[in-house]
């Protein structure tokens, strides 16, 4: 069986966002900074690591764990809509 309904996400955690150079990501920033190499149906953002500054952050999908991490470090959270 194939489930013709899934959806395949790029994933990136937290704690890698944080080890990047900026202050602003969005999916098209994170495909030219290599990152990610397929948004597939989107960006989805996990908690995973730990963030130790204020980031702005636009993607289609956030766990809630994630959201919680960067509003906590004083940053912005941005769901947008879907690619497809």
């Amino acid at each position: 069986f194939t489930n013709i309904f899934k959806k395949e996400y790029a994933i990136v955690n937290v704690g890698h966002l944080g080890e990047l150079e900026g202050d602003s990501f969005d999916p098209a920033r994170l495909v030219e900074l290599g990152v990610v190499k397929k948004l597939g149906d989107g960006l989805k953002i996990l908690g995973d690591g730990e963030l130790k500054r204020a980031i702005r952050v636009q993607a289609h999908l956030f766990s809630k764990t994630a959201a919680e991490k960067i509003q906590a470090a004083g940053g912005n959270v941005e769901v947008i809509g879907r690619t497809k």
